[in-house]
């Protein structure tokens, strides 16, 4: 059983920064594309970024383009958001996702793992 596990989440104030992590418990979980979906309060989880399995490709939601970044470190099965230039309407949960093979996606239904995920507030 694949398993993903966030971290990195908490309260900061508008316009700082966090760097989100997500370890992946499986080697061979280096080779998934991942994604990053946010989930707030009486809303549907929607699409933040995605990156394909080498890292030479990524995608991202508008509303985050410029201001969030997606990495991956394949060696240590980790990947990476960072988030700059937070806003109170980036406050959600943040889950990261593996896609078994394929192409990264910004549909959640796409995604075959999920982590349990980990708060992000950003306070005005």
């Amino acid at each position: 059983q694949v398993q993903l596990v966030e971290s990195g989440g908490g309260l900061v104030q508008a316009g700082g920064s966090l760097r989100l992590s997500c370890a992946a418990s499986r080697r061979t979980f280096s080779s998934y594309p991942k994604g990053w979906f946010r989930q707030a309060p009486g809303k549907e989880r929607e699409f933040v970024a995605a990156i394909n399995w080498s890292g030479s490709s990524t995608y991202y939601a508008d509303s985050v383009k410029g201001r969030f970044t997606i990495s991956r470190d394949n060696a240590r099965n980790m990947v990476y958001l960072q988030m700059n230039s937070l806003k109170p309407e980036d406050t959600a949960v943040y889950y990261c996702a593996a896609r078994n093979g394929g192409t990264p996606m910004s549909q959640a239904g796409e995604y075959d793992y999920w982590g349990q995920g980990t708060q992000v507030t950003v306070s005005s």
